[in-house]
């Protein structure tokens, strides 16, 4: 890694209404379930429920919380190396140079990479519906790949 690349902070980009939708869904999925779970044992539908079914309906509740903050978690960090794509699931690293440009076609839910042989990485990490910070960010993310092409050549 080059002096320049140490000095330089990487540029760390997550989506904004995707994490706080998820966040909610989460504090609301527990919440519901814990309620339900409270509320079991005082039904009078001839069924007895006893704490153990308790237990498990907050714990659905908590996995069922978890599974929402699953989208919360894409994230990009790039520097004038390359750039880290964390989408849901996957975490990838792409050197600049393997990167033929950042785009945001119309229409799309989020920016990508397009690389080689016509394939290309989803960025879940910057979506159309931050509007303005997805703007910021692509720029930013188009300087560091121009910067680095620039050097490379």
């Amino acid at each position: 890694m080059t002096m320049a690349a140490q000095a330089e902070k990487p540029l760390v980009v997550r989506p904004r209404r995707a994490r706080m939708v998820a966040t909610v869904s989460a504090v609301v999925l527990v919440v519901v379930f814990v309620v339900v779970a409270l509320l079991l044992k005082n039904t009078s539908t001839g069924v007895y429920f006893r704490t153990s079914d308790q237990v498990a309906m907050v714990g659905v509740g908590l996995l069922l919380a978890a599974g929402a903050m699953i989208f919360a978690r894409p994230m990009v960090r790039a520097d004038a190396e390359g750039i880290e794509v964390r989408n849901v699931f996957t975490v990838t690293r792409y050197p600049w140079t393997l990167v033929r440009q950042v785009s945001f076609p119309d229409g799309t839910p989020w920016a990508r990479l397009d690389l080689p042989d016509d394939e290309y990485v989803a960025v879940m990490a910057v979506q159309a519906v931050d509007r303005e910070r997805a703007v910021v960010a692509v720029r930013a993310l188009r300087e560091l790949h121009r910067r680095a092409n620039a050097v490379a050549e």
